[in-house]
């Protein structure tokens, strides 16, 4: 099976192909960033969005989630499943969230691909 995840802005419309949407929207927002074109690509956005106890606790939920949903999905017969990761705008929080899980799963050794929808707009 393949896996993609895909990071969006819900401000752009939820992507049509995915297969599991979730939001990150509820994690702390890094205003100092919002006006800059900065995403994940730069380690402070990642470390400002992650030292919230909201992502914090929101990383091993989701990743149970996932670990949950991945065999049935697989024993469904689905080659390919899109997990869509959204936050507003889709340049800071749903990039650090979709990388962790792309991370995830390369760590399991699954096939995986990442797309980061909105991250220039």
């Amino acid at each position: 099976m393949q896996i993609h995840c895909v990071s969006f802005g819900f401000k752009y419309g939820i992507p049509n192909e995915s297969d599991l949407v979730s939001m990150c929207g509820a994690c702390q927002i890094p205003f100092m960033w919002t006006s800059s074109k900065a995403t994940l690509l730069e380690a402070p956005v990642r470390d400002f969005v992650m030292k919230w106890p909201q992502a914090q606790g929101l990383v091993p939920k989701l990743m149970s989630l996932v670990d949950y949903l991945v065999p049935l999905y697989r024993n469904e017969g689905k080659s390919q499943l899109v997990i869509a990761v959204g936050c507003t705008g889709g340049r800071h929080r749903s990039v650090v969230f979709a990388e962790l899980l792309s991370e995830h799963f390369a760590q399991q050794g699954l096939r995986v691909s990442i797309q980061h929808r909105d991250i220039k707009k």
